[in-house]
């Protein structure tokens, strides 16, 4: 079985950080948000990743080939954005025929049993109610034998309020790029995008049968507010994380929180629900509810709800903030 890690996206909703660093290398709870996905790949047995990559993919390369060095990994590039399913159709000479796939979208973290989907004899699509399916992929399914009648890409009229999580274990790979193939050929496309939810559906139509799979959670990284939400939620699931070449003096920690190596705080309170990553240095400020990016340097400031890219430096200020990288920002 392979995993097919679409993370070609610009990540508009997260600029300007994604300006400079893509969607999924940005940091939650102590690590980057691909690294959530690989990590619980590997412990459910998986070891051969597609990544497929277009903007700002030799950064993505770059990590994943220094940090999981044992890992088979092809890259394959997307030159346009035409969609998910457009992104998907491009790892098809990489899949042996009717070879099983595990397609993960890169911008979410699961709170699930992978182990059990990858397990798991027919073909799975994981799906979570929510308040408002109207931007998902919607599921209609038999809640009896959770056979999968029919999937819609966001219904302006939805049948369901199961969605579509971004997280798929497909047995019949040759169906999904043969139905893929088809929607591209034919210019089958929803708001403008060749989906993967239609060739889904067109797979359901020829007779593959799909189960669903409700997950306990998903985290949504797309945008800012969801983002710290998130490092919020998987700071308490996973406890407070303090390097051992932390210093710190006069300074008072509120878990949960994660602090990368070789920072520095001096005079500070700072939690609860913050990530800070490596090489930054924090004086005389009140930080929670934020994430802090590396080699940063921040003085004199009171920080909430706020996300910093790395190499940013804030002097003197109270604020809520969205700074992307190489800023500097001087109000004292």
């Amino acid at each position: 079985m392979k995993a097919i890690i679409p993370v070609a996206g610009t990540g508009t909703k997260l600029r300007p950080h994604t300006y400079t660093q893509p969607k999924a290398l940005i940091p939650i709870a102590g690590k980057p948000i691909l690294a959530f996905i690989i990590d619980e790949m590997i412990e459910a047995g998986i070891n051969e990743y597609i990544f497929i990559i277009g903007y700002l993919g030799d950064k993505i390369k770059d990590f994943v080939e220094k940090k999981y060095p044992n890992i088979k990994a092809v890259f394959v590039d997307q030159p346009s954005r035409e969609g998910i399913g457009h992104a998907i159709w491009h790892a098809r000479n990489a899949v042996k025929e009717n070879e099983p796939v595990f397609i993960a979208l890169g911008d979410s973290v699961f709170d699930l049993n992978m182990k059990e989907i990858v397990s798991a004899p027919t073909s799975l699509l994981c799906v979570k109610k929510v308040d408002d399916p109207r931007t998902f992929g919607v599921v209609e399914m038999d809640e009896k034998g959770g056979l999968i009648n029919r999937l819609i890409e966001k219904p302006q009229i939805p049948k369901s309020n199961l969605a579509l999580v971004g997280l798929y274990k497909i047995n019949e790979s040759k169906a999904l790029f043969e139905a893929l193939d088809y929607n591209i050929k034919n210019n089958i496309v929803t708001r403008g995008e060749i989906q993967l939810t239609d060739a889904l559906m067109r797979m359901i139509e020829n007779g593959v049968v799909f189960k669903g799979y409700k997950v306990n959670n998903w985290f949504d990284c797309g945008r800012k507010e969801t983002l710290l939400e998130t490092n919020s939620i998987l700071l308490k699931k996973m406890g407070h994380t303090l390097a051992s070449t932390l210093q710190y003096e006069n300074s008072i920690i509120i878990d949960p929180v994660s602090i990368a190596e070789n920072c520095k705080l001096n005079n500070c309170i700072v939690g609860p629900n913050v990530t800070i990553g490596e090489n930054t240095s924090i004086a005389s400020s009140i930080l929670k509810d934020s994430i802090i990016g590396s080699n940063s340097v921040i003085s004199d400031v009171l920080l909430h709800h706020s996300l910093v890219g790395n190499d940013a430096t804030i002097r003197g200020m109270s604020q809520t903030l969205n700074l992307g990288d190489d800023t500097e920002i001087d109000m004292r």
